[in-house]
């Protein structure tokens, strides 16, 4: 790999987030709740959106998409895959599932802040428009995933263990 120019680099990120948006489908079928697994859904459909506008950035620079594992993306699944095979409290294993989507979502806003700066840089506006588009909607899914957890799956997950033990003090 060359990171002579600013391009150069740009192509890489651009590649490497291009292999990670393949992330969360395991997470979605994992979680338990009913809401959580609405909001891995929507963010679903919003990735199949993402992977065409980033094949839409990349025809802007004429280079191909293709040619780069995301290294990082990988450990965050496999992370994400140990909450997934874990025994317990499915409101516990949900706020896992949520902490292993946030580090996702942290990673790509990571990501797409870099390339939509660096399209602005190179005059790719076109490029940084729709890269902006998607690093709105990459911080978009991570507050929600934030609300979902503490108003709804963090609480209900503090309630297992007191509920385990309230039953066995009887």
């Amino acid at each position: 790999m060359n990171l002579v120019t600013l391009k150069e680099l740009y192509v890489n990120e651009l590649r490497d987030l291009y292999n990670a948006e393949k992330a969360l489908p395991k997470m979605a079928k994992g979680a338990s709740s009913d809401v959580l697994k609405e909001a891995f859904e929507k963010h679903l459909e919003q990735t199949k959106g993402q992977v065409q506008r980033l094949e839409e950035v990349f025809e802007e620079i004429d280079e191909k998409p293709k040619g780069k594992t995301c290294q990082a993306m990988k450990g965050l699944l496999e992370e994400g895959s140990e909450v997934l095979k874990a025994d317990g409290d499915d409101s516990v294993i949900d706020a896992g599932i949520i902490v292993a989507a946030q580090k996702v979502e942290h990673y790509e806003i990571a990501g797409y802040g870099s390339v939509r700066t660096f399209a602005q840089l190179l005059g790719k506006n076109t490029s940084a428009e729709l890269l902006q588009q998607t690093l709105d909607e990459e911080s978009e899914a991570n507050e929600l995933l934030n609300k979902l957890a503490e108003d709804i799956v963090n609480p209900e997950a503090l309630m297992e263990p007191e509920m385990a033990s309230a039953s066995y003090d009887r």
